[in-house]
């Protein structure tokens, strides 16, 4: 085999690399891509974490409006705020993540193009 076979079949790879890689996925099919590989376990803790504070929240809130005294209401209403933003607070720390996964992708699919070029 001459090294110009050996060239032409690492390029013919590396087009299907880059075939494979496909477009960029939208919003939603990152946010999935999350709940996927080794490090899956944490976010679906988080999002865990986050529904109970979701449905506390609810539920506090509801008790919140059905108070009918001022310290009852405030009794309630505290923390339906408190984790309601906790809620929000930990839904959006998976943001940063999946902006590590397309600078990844990214950098994945320049290292391909870059050694296409050699």
């Amino acid at each position: 085999m001459t090294e110009n076979d050996i060239d032409a079949a690492l390029a013919a790879e590396e087009r299907a690399l880059l075939a494979r890689m496909g477009p960029e996925p939208g919003f939603i099919g990152e946010a999935l891509g999350l709940f996927s590989g080794p490090g899956s376990w944490v976010n679906w803790l988080l999002m865990l974490v986050q529904a109970a504070a979701f449905i506390a929240s609810v539920w506090a809130g509801w008790q919140f409006f059905a108070a009918t005294d001022v310290l009852g209401a405030l009794h309630w209403g505290l923390p339906a705020v408190t984790l309601l933003l906790l809620s929000l607070i930990v839904k959006l720390s998976m943001n940063p993540m999946m902006q590590a996964n397309r600078v990844l992708r990214e950098l994945h699919r320049l290292e391909l193009r870059l050694h296409q070029l050699r």
